[in-house]
C-alpha cells in the first residue's frame, strides 16, 4: 500500500462499507414486505467504489449520485436514519419524505442528491465544479454513473464542458457491466479510456472490490483535479449483486455470476483479511463495528417504519427557493 491510512480512517472506512451492506440487505427484505412506496435500486457488492472514493473528500466537496445512491449517500456522511425514513416515505426522512430512495439528497454533507434521470448527475457537477473554481475553496465535485449512463449525451456533453472550462471534476464510472439488462459490452462502443481521451481527460482505473485500491486510485484522481490540473474519470469495474431494480428476475446473467461475486470478489471480506493479515485492524474492532452497525440499522427501521407520514400542508414547502 503506498498511501497510508490512519487506524482510525481505516475503522470509518469499513464501517461504512459495512453501515451500506446491512442497510441494502435490510431493505431487500423491508421491500418484499410492500410498506416501502417506489422503486428500490440496491448497491450490495459495490461499497468500496463509493467509500473510497468519498474517503478522500470533505464536507466541502460536492458528489452527485444515480439512481443506486444509497451507497454514496453513507459514503458521504448522510444520517442513516433520516435516509430510512426517506425511503419509506415519511415526514422526518432526509427530504421530507418527498424524495424517496432515488433522490435522497443532503446539501451540508455536499451530497447534491441521488438522480432518477439516467446520466443525471453529471451536468450537476459542473456546475458545482464552477462554483468551487469561482470560489477557490479548493473543492471538487465528483459524479458517480455507470456504464449505461455513459451512453448518455448529458454524460459526455459534461465531460466536454468541464474539460473545456477547465473544472475541478472527477467523473467516475461505476462499470458493473450492465446497463438495466443490456451487457455493456454489446452496448458500449469503444473503451472508457478511450472516451476520457476523446475529451482530454486523465483516466484513471481500478478493482472496485478492493478499497485499498479503490483508494489509492481515486485519491490520485482527485488530487488531480482539486489542484487545479482539471478534470478526469476515474472508471471502477464491479458488481452489484442484486438485479436492477427490487424485483429484477436477473434473467440476462449468466448461472452462478452472482454467487461467484459473493465468493470471490466481496470487498467487506477482502478488507477484513488485509487488515487481519497486514496487522493493521484488530479483528475485534471490526466484529463490534458490524454489531453496532446491525443495531443502527434495525432502530432505523423501527423508528422509521413508527414516523409521521407527509401532510397536505407540507406539499409546497421546500420547493421554491427564497433569496
Amino acid at each position: 500500500m503506498s498511501v497510508q491510512i490512519s487506524r482510525e480512517a481505516l475503522l470509518r472506512a469499513y464501517r461504512s462499507m459495512r453501515t451500506i451492506r446491512v442497510f441494502e440487505e435490510r431493505l431487500h427484505v423491508e421491500f418484499a414486505t410492500g410498506e416501502i412506496p417506489g422503486f428500490v435500486h440496491l448497491y450490495c457488492g459495490e461499497e468500496a467504489s463509493a467509500v473510497g472514493v468519498c474517503a478522500n473528500l470533505t464536507d466541502n466537496d460536492t458528489i452527485a449520485s444515480t439512481h443506486r445512491g444509497h451507497g454514496h449517500c453513507i459514503a458521504k456522511g448522510v444520517e442513516v436514519g433520516g435516509m430510512m425514513a426517506e425511503i419509506y416515505g415519511r415526514h422526518t426522512g432526509v427530504c421530507r419524505g418527498k424524495g424517496g430512495s432515488m433522490h435522497i439528497a443532503d446539501l451540508s454533507k455536499g451530497m447534491l442528491g441521488a438522480n432518477g434521470i439516467v446520466g443525471g448527475g453529471p451536468p450537476l457537477i459542473c456546475g458545482a465544479a464552477l462554483s468551487h473554481k469561482t470560489l477557490k475553496d479548493n473543492g471538487v465535485a465528483v459524479a458517480f454513473f455507470g456504464d449505461g449512463a455513459s451512453n448518455e449525451g448529458t454524460t459526455l456533453e459534461s465531460m466536454n464542458l468541464a474539460s473545456v472550462w477547465h473544472l475541478p471534476a472527477v467523473f467516475v464510472v461505476e462499470d458493473n457491466g450492465y446497463g438495466e439488462a443490456t451487457g455493456a459490452a454489446y452496448a458500449c462502443a469503444g473503451t472508457q479510456k478511450d472516451r476520457a481521451a476523446g475529451f482530454g481527460l486523465p483516466y484513471f482505473s481500478c478493482e472496485g472490490d478492493d478499497f485499498f485500491d479503490v483508494y489509492e486510485t481515486a485519491r490520485a484522481a482527485i488530487d488531480h483535479a482539486r489542484s487545479g490540473e482539471g478534470p478526469v474519470m476515474l472508471h471502477v469495474h464491479l458488481s452489484r449483486w442484486y438485479g436492477h431494480f427490487e424485483g429484477d428476475a436477473m434473467t440476462y446473467r449468466k448461472a452462478g455470476e452472482v454467487a461467484e461475486q459473493k465468493k470471490d470478489h466481496d470487498c467487506l471480506k477482502k478488507f477484513r483479511a488485509r487488515a487481519v493479515a497486514e496487522n493493521l485492524l484488530p479483528e475485534g474492532d471490526m466484529d463490534e463495528i458490524d454489531a453496532a452497525v446491525a443495531d443502527e440499522v434495525e432502530s432505523a427501521v423501527v423508528t422509521a417504519k413508527q414516523a409521521p407520514w407527509p401532510q397536505d400542508k407540507d406539499l409546497m414547502a421546500d420547493v421554491y427557493a427564497r433569496y
